[in-house]
């Protein structure tokens, strides 16, 4: 295997395309294919070595077919948008070519992400011979692999997983995303759920908050929000009590949405406007910063760990296991900020490990099924280090008593 597609070139995908443009030991061919060609030219342009690019639209699975037809990879990497999924894992079907993405699926129509969809491929992945890896970026990604080492190599029993994702960076904007807008929005106002007890709990949007101490950062106000890793978390980490997630906000992001809600802005359902159906959360997306865009002038950093509690040789233990990656230098790197860097990298990473035969099977796989300790070694090696501290007792005592 050496050969690989990359389909999407935003602010992720163009990581992607990247980092496997410096790896060319492993990757002997690069395709990136986007809806937006300019797109792929710039990326083309600012690469270390030959990428070739196309247009195609991934909402098309015909369309898909055809250009793995044509490219002939060995693996597909999916950084297009969730709700292009589908649509692209059929075409790796028909095709008989391994399949990873960083999002789960989500229909267009309801803020709703779930693996559901995605699993339901389990059968028909296996009976092709191929093998699709699910949520391959950080959270979902890194903090899955995370806790599966944690699972090998630090507890008898996990207990308790806390995610918890700050980004405490500065980009000068009155109001922007790091990621996609449209999905960020759809993603923070939907209700809020955590596993407890071997049940689902749901939560109104930001109802509930705690102070965490973030690696190299410091004190965050974070709030509680449903995140799509925990629905495979659950699945795959033995007795787990409890998992939950945890994402910083500004104050100014708060105000900036409630307004946007408010007034209708966030809507996913179209209106008409003269005479011209439209989403207004699509149009609001037209409206702001392309994510891609922030990473010149971005100041400080993103802190992203799990906080995990169990047992080890009878006795309670505690971990926080956790990177944090510096914007500044991620642009002086490959010209991107670290949202995007530490979602791109680990799908580089995701697609090594596929490449060289570390990660096999077939059928469809969580990244928290495949082995964590060769991906840690590598992704650090691609940029980010990770480190795993044992707790003192009464460390995060305000987090555990929410």
């Amino acid at each position: 295997m050496e050969n690989i597609l990359i389909i999407g070139a935003g602010a992720a995908g163009s990581v992607v395309a990247k980092k496997c443009a410096m790896n060319r030991d492993v990757f002997k061919k690069i395709h990136l294919a986007s809806r937006t060609l300019e797109k792929c030219r710039k990326v083309r342009q600012e690469s270390v070595s030959e990428i070739t690019i196309s247009q195609v639209d991934a909402d098309d699975t015909a369309q898909v077919i055809r250009l793995i037809e044509e490219q002939r990879p060995d693996l597909v990497v999916n950084m297009a948008l969730p709700y292009q999924d589908l649509p692209i894992m059929d075409a790796c079907l028909a095709t008989g070519v391994h399949y990873l993405d960083t999002a789960n699926y989500e229909p267009k129509d309801e803020a709703k992400f779930s693996y559901t969809w995605q699993w339901a491929y389990q059968d028909r992945f296996r009976d092709k011979g191929i093998m699709a890896v699910l949520g391959c970026g950080f959270d979902p990604g890194v903090t899955g692999i995370y806790c599966a080492y944690a699972r090998n190599n630090l507890f008898d029993t996990i207990e308790t997983i806390d995610i918890v994702d700050c980004n405490d960076g500065s980009h000068g904007k009155a109001f922007a995303t790091n990621f996609n807008p449209e999905i960020n929005i759809r993603e923070v106002t939907q209700r809020g759920k955590f596993w407890k007890q071997g049940e689902w709990i749901e939560i109104d949007p930001l109802s509930i908050s705690s102070m965490i101490d973030y690696p190299q950062v410091g004190p965050r106000k974070s709030y509680l929000i449903y995140h799509e890793e925990e629905e495979s978390l659950v699945r795959n980490i033995p007795n787990l009590r409890q998992i939950r997630f945890w994402m910083t906000f500004s104050e100014n992001y708060i105000k900036h949405l409630e307004v946007l809600q408010n007034v209708g802005m966030t809507r996913i359902d179209p209106v008409m406007y003269n005479g011209v159906e439209i989403v207004p959360l699509q149009f609001l997306k037209a409206l702001l910063p392309e994510p891609s865009s922030l990473a010149e002038n971005y100041t400080g950093k993103t802190s992203i760990g799990c906080i995990i509690r169990g047992v080890k040789d009878g006795k309670p233990a505690a971990y926080i296991v956790y990177n944090v990656c510096d914007h500044a230098e991620t642009y002086r790197e490959i010209k991107a900020q670290a949202v995007s860097y530490t979602t791109g990298v680990p799908a580089v990473t995701g697609a090594m490990m596929m490449m060289k035969g570390i990660w096999s099977g077939k059928g469809v796989f969580n990244v928290e099924q495949l082995p964590p300790e060769p991906f840690l070694e590598e992704v650090a090696k691609q940029g980010l280090p990770w480190h795993a501290v044992r707790l003192e007792e009464g460390a995060y005592e305000e987090l555990a008593r929410v």
